[in-house]
C-alpha cells in the first residue's frame, strides 16, 4: 500500500515487502509487521516503530536518524553495515541477529534485550544500557567507556580487553561477567575487587 511522509499507519502486513533505498520522514508504525521484508538501504528520518515485528528483515547498510524502535522484535534481522545516530531501541529485543559493523551514536538501549548478540569490537562508548539483557553477549573488545550498565544482567557475557573505563557497573555485573583483559578505572577495580569480597585498603 502507498504511504506518505508523516503519515501513522496501524496493524499493517508488509510481510516480504520491498522498501529497500527508500527514504520515510516523520512516519509512525505502530504493531505493524515486516518480516522478511526488504529494507536493505533504507533511510528514515525522525521515524516511530512501536510494537513492530522485524524478524528475518533484511535492514543491511541502512539508515535512521533520530528514529524510535520501541518494545520491537529483530529476530533474525540482518543489521550489518546499518548506522543509527541518536536513536531508541527502548525495550525492544533484538537475537539471531547480524549486528557487525553496526554503528551507534547516542542511541538508547535501555530495556533492550541483547542476549548472546555478537557485539565484538563495536563502539558502543557512552550508550545507556542500563536494565539491557545482555546475558552471554560477545563484548570482546568492545568500547563500553562511559556507558550507563546500571542494573544490565551480565550473566556470562563475554567482557574480555573490553575498555570499561569509566563505565558505570553494579556489584552483580563485576562478578557475572568475564573480564578477563578488560580496561577500568580505579573507582571500577575498587568496586570489582569489593565485590569479590576483598577488602581494599588504599594506604595513606
Amino acid at each position: 500500500m502507498p504511504m506518505t511522509d508523516n503519515e501513522t499507519v496501524n496493524d499493517a502486513d508488509f510481510t516480504d515487502a520491498v522498501f529497500a533505498d527508500q527514504e520515510w520522514v516523520g512516519r509512525c508504525f505502530i504493531a505493524c509487521r515486516f518480516t522478511d521484508a526488504d529494507l536493505r538501504g533504507l533511510r528514515t528520518r525522525n521515524c516511530r516503530f512501536t510494537n513492530c515485528d522485524f524478524s528475518r528483515s533484511d535492514l543491511g547498510d541502512s539508515q535512521h536518524r533520530g528514529t524510535a524502535f520501541h518494545t520491537c522484535t529483530f529476530q533474525r534481522t540482518m543489521w550489518a553495515g546499518s548506522q543509527l545516530h541518536h536513536c531508541s531501541l527502548l525495550g525492544s529485543t533484538i537475537s539471531e541477529c547480524r549486528l557487525r559493523p553496526w554503528t551507534l551514536h547516542e542511541v538508547d538501549l535501555r530495556l533492550t534485550a541483547l542476549g548472546q548478540a555478537d557485539l565484538r569490537e563495536t563502539e558502543l562508548a557512552g550508550l545507556r544500557l542500563a536494565e539491557a539483557n545482555l546475558v552471554r553477549a560477545d563484548l570482546r573488545g568492545a568500547d563500553l567507556s562511559g556507558v550507563d550498565l546500571t542494573g544490565a544482567r551480565l550473566h556470562h557475557a563475554r567482557l574480555d580487553d573490553a575498555d570499561l573505563r569509566g563505565a558505570r557497573l553494579d556489584a552483580d555485573a563485576l562478578v557475572a561477567a568475564q573480564l578477563s583483559g578488560a580496561r577500568i578505572d580505579v573507582d571500577t577495580a575498587i568496586r570489582f575487587a569489593a565485590a569479590h569480597g576483598l577488602r581494599v585498603d588504599l594506604g595513606r
